[in-house]
């Protein structure tokens, strides 16, 4: 109906019918539909409402959930008969996980802005957890939960980039770095709706390093945040250095990104604290060590390192290409012998 035709229709109506029509539409509508009726029942408290709606929410409040929540997950009362968890709940936790990120990213337009970024922070150390950890019930919570880490972790650094200096700034940001990059992302497998929508962290906080001074003090930082990581867990089922190797990995863009930007006469000191850092190993660390050694002159230690990489990883295109440029083949591929009985 157009707005004549539906006039003509409410013309027979009396006011106790147009108020039963109008109460079945509050009623049994959508919340949406129930704002609109109390915004034409009473515009002041209806205008009222929507001043209190569009404000923060208290992030101290937020980060009191938060901090309940990720302990219940961390400790597995979200699996099994836990009295603190509620059957309902258990089968809902997603709609919890979303409505506390949710929580966290509208505390940050207030000013405890601190205060939210810990919320977010231990928002996101959950979904790093659930990677390796099977504490709710998902084949991939994070995928489940429709958590694009890499998008909340921008808005927290651009809310931390307006309200602090640029130096603690960067001194939380190059932390956070090193503790969330990920190599393939922050789901399981690495595909669907979250993983198309991810991006590494090393390209979001180079946005916000638009001087060459700005580089300088990341990369400090950097290694600062490097020193002060925690120690690695040994694990007897894997490798020693399996930790540093993953690492190395997961921060590839980002040391890629420090090489190509600090090119300076006084970064060479600050460039070898971090090829060298006993935090990463394996063979991404070993290729940035050959790229420096040839912007230094030394190729003939780039060809070796380059070809202890390519032991390791003949098929990978990076290697490839930069073994190419230095004249170096990959190692050949073993042939399968054939067993006749």
């Amino acid at each position: 109906m157009n707005r004549e035709q539906f006039f003509a229709k409410l013309a027979p109506l009396g006011e106790a019918e147009l108020r039963s029509a109008l109460w079945t539409l509050y009623w049994r509508g959508t919340a949406t539909m129930r704002e609109r009726v109390e915004g034409v029942v009473d515009p002041a408290e209806a205008k009222r409402a929507a001043a209190v709606a569009a404000q923060p929410p208290d992030a101290t409040t937020v980060l009191g959930d938060v901090r309940y929540f990720t302990s219940l997950v961390s400790e597995g009362a979200y699996l099994v008969g836990d009295r603190r968890v509620s059957p309902k709940e258990r089968s809902n936790w997603r709609f919890t996980f979303r409505r506390l990120v949710t929580a966290g990213l509208d505390a940050l337009r207030g000013d405890e802005v601190d205060t939210a970024g810990q919320a977010l922070a231990l928002m996101v150390d959950l979904a790093c957890e659930l990677q390796t950890y099977d504490n709710l019930h998902s084949d991939d919570p994070v995928e489940a939960a429709r958590f694009v880490v890499s998008d909340a972790i921008d808005q927290l650094w651009t809310r931390l980039r307006q309200v602090h200096s640029p130096t603690d700034f960067l001194r939380t940001a190059t932390a956070q770095l090193v503790r969330w990059e990920r190599t393939y992302g922050w789901t399981r497998h690495g595909e669907g709706w979250v993983a198309e929508r991810e991006t590494p962290l090393a390209d979001k906080l180079a946005r916000h390093l638009t001087t060459p001074d700005l580089w300088h003090t990341a990369a400090d930082l950097y290694v600062e945040a490097l020193d002060n990581h925690p120690a690695d867990r040994p694990e007897s089922w894997r490798p020693s250095n399996w930790a540093a190797r993953e690492r190395s990995a997961s921060l590839r863009i980002w040391n890629g990104l420090l090489l190509d930007h600090l090119i300076g006469p006084d970064d060479a000191v600050l460039l070898d604290l971090i090829i060298n850092h006993p935090a990463l190993e394996g063979a991404d660390n070993t290729y940035l060590q050959a790229v420096l050694a040839l912007r230094q002159g030394d190729s003939d230690q780039a060809r070796t390192l380059i070809r202890a990489c390519l032991t390791d990883f003949p098929g990978r295109d990076d290697f490839l290409a930069f073994g190419a440029r230095l004249g170096v083949e990959p190692p050949p591929r073993p042939t399968r012998t054939m067993v006749t009985m």
